[in-house]
């Protein structure tokens, strides 16, 4: 039986120029290390309210899980523009910092894990994130395919724009950032897709079509997606929760549903 151990460690960054706080959620008595799986979370302050550990603990027990070392990076204070999208900042110019979070992710943190765990390849690696750290996730994953194979999204920010909604000059189909970085992007065939989406997550309806805009931009997101060429039912699971809101206590009912999605075992 998998077993779980967590730690906590403060991991200095040249990039950011700060100490990042990182909780790790460790799979003990593994035999092969390369049998683990990597799981990265933003906005890791969340997961003890979410209660990862005791998720983990359960699913680890029932033999319903594969070996996966979670990683919960605590957002900072500037989290608004250390996440977003690398490439572009909105139109508010948030997200200048996400090019540096990104070096953070690559050139500290993941040399870190694999030196500090003695894992030096991982079955699979994945991005996650709630919310603005659900664009972040699924922003570093997309433009780093050959390091990222799951990307799981809840609540995801995928308004993320250029232009402000308000403008005359604004449309859905040429200013919503992510949107346009898949539909510019390649097809990378073994990546697979997690989304989650309240009908609470909020009330606002730019268009007017009597669906919530956090809903309509990521079933917009999927539509990319599948335009680009993945398969809605093998490739992309999305998850509506009726009465979830754009909160932690949605997003902890959720999160079974995502690691049995990606990592979960079968019983006989």
């Amino acid at each position: 039986m998998i077993f779980l151990l967590k730690e906590g460690i403060e991991l200095q960054s040249e990039y950011l120029s700060r100490e990042v706080k990182v909780d790790f959620y460790l799979p003990a008595n593994v035999l092969k290390t390369d049998e683990i799986s990597l799981l990265l979370f933003n906005d890791g302050q969340d997961l003890a309210k979410i209660g990862l550990e005791e998720i983990l603990k359960e699913m680890y027990c029932a033999d319903s899980l594969s070996p996966l070392l979670c990683v919960g990076i605590h957002a900072g204070k500037a989290r608004k523009s250390e996440y977003g999208t690398a490439k572009t900042v909105d139109y508010k110019g948030r997200g200048d910092k996400a090019a540096a979070y990104s070096d953070f992710i690559f050139e500290e943190l993941l040399p870190f894990i694999r030196t500090n765990y003695l894992i030096p390849e991982f079955k699979e690696k994945a991005f996650a994130g709630f919310s603005l750290g659900g664009l972040s996730a699924i922003d570093i994953c997309w433009n780093h395919p050959k390091e990222f194979s799951k990307v799981g999204v809840f609540s995801g920010s995928f308004w993320w724009r250029t232009l402000d909604q308000h403008n005359k000059h604004y449309k859905d189909d040429l200013h919503r950032i992510m949107h346009q970085q898949i539909r510019k992007g390649a097809y990378y065939p073994w990546m697979k897709f997690f989304f989650e989406c309240g009908a609470a997550d909020e009330e606002d309806d730019r268009n007017h079509n009597g669906i919530i805009d956090s809903i309509d931009d990521t079933l917009d997101i999927i539509k990319e997606l599948v335009d680009k060429g993945y398969d809605e039912d093998k490739d992309i699971r999305y998850l509506q929760i009726n009465d979830g809101k754009h909160d932690v206590a949605t997003w902890a009912r959720a999160m079974p549903d995502f690691l049995r999605w990606g990592w979960g075992l079968k019983r006989l």
